[in-house]
């Protein structure tokens, strides 16, 4: 079988979502699959989709990218003067999956979210949440643009090594798949009443699915 490596967009908390694309993609031992950070806030289910992201361990090769909403949480975690901007920025989707209390998030739950990388690349194409410098390689990226920058604000050109860049959290409300050549942003709103996009770089392949777990072709 051959390998593939799959980057999925901005999830927020869309646990039937996800839950759809992974039985669509039906990831083997020797796929990747990369996943753009939001897992948390705003949507319904913040709690199943980190059970389901933690399954799939067992399944491949998984890639988490750490997002500004984790950022957030694992801020909130440390310093509860945050704690109410997080609320606000939609976190209290994320607490109310909890049951309302942050004590309720499993240990297994706060690991891996402060184990998610920065960014992640492969011979061809680079991964980040948000964005990038052009000019400057990835281990020397700020973290403004790598979580929380959005497209619109600063739309960077090729990078410097030439590799193909796959960003999220600049929601793409058309529920398109933002394809610039260099750089793709596979966003698409899925909490909002778009889709989650799971995208293939090889092929470019490409899977969606809405909150509700309804898939369709594309």
């Amino acid at each position: 079988m051959s390998t593939r490596v799959i980057a999925i967009g901005d999830i927020h908390g869309c646990a039937r979502a996800l839950a759809a694309l992974v039985r669509a993609i039906a990831p083997g031992p020797q796929d990747t699959l990369v996943f753009l950070g939001d897992y948390i806030d705003r949507g319904p289910d913040s709690r199943d989709v980190l059970t389901q992201l933690l399954a799939l361990r067992t399944q491949c090769q998984l890639v988490p990218l750490l997002g500004n909403h984790e950022l957030m949480l694992l801020d909130a975690l440390e310093n509860p003067r945050v704690l109410w901007p997080w609320l606000e920025f939609g976190g209290d989707a994320t607490l109310a999956s909890y049951g309302g209390h942050l004590e309720n998030i499993p240990l297994s739950h706060w690991r891996f979210l402060s184990e998610c990388r920065r960014y992640y690349e492969t011979a061809t194409h680079f991964f980040v949440h948000a964005n990038y410098a052009a000019e400057l390689p990835l281990a020397e990226q700020p973290d403004y643009l790598l979580f929380w920058e959005h497209l619109h604000a600063r739309l960077p050109g090729p990078h410097v090594s030439g590799k193909r860049a796959v960003v999220g959290h600049t929601s793409q409300k058309s529920g398109q798949v933002l394809d610039l050549g260099y750089l793709l942003c596979i966003d698409t709103y899925c909490y909002g009443g778009g889709w989650l996009t799971a995208w293939e770089v090889n092929s470019g392949q490409c899977w969606q699915a809405d909150r509700a777990g309804q898939l369709r072709a594309g």
